[in-house]
């Protein structure tokens, strides 16, 4: 995962959200589907991927797919 239209991509297809790229920017309350589980399972999927682990208080603390995005590349 190199940009964020891997990103956008990787949670179309592995989580099953028909999320746009406009809609990364909103709170994770005004995405369409959005769960806490949702999270985990990302946050699983991001780490795989990047091959670093992830803060969860600063995943936790996060309120867009966007942030949690800047959070997995910035390692």
């Amino acid at each position: 995962m190199k940009t964020i239209d891997d990103f956008l991509t990787l949670i179309q297809d592995e989580l099953g959200l028909a999320i746009a790229a406009h809609e990364l920017g909103l709170d994770l309350d005004e995405v369409a589907g959005w769960d806490s589980l949702h999270l985990l399972s990302l946050c699983t999927l991001l780490e795989r991927e990047t091959g670093t682990s992830l803060s969860l208080p600063d995943v936790l603390e996060a309120r867009s797919l966007e942030r949690i995005y800047t959070l997995a590349v910035s390692r």
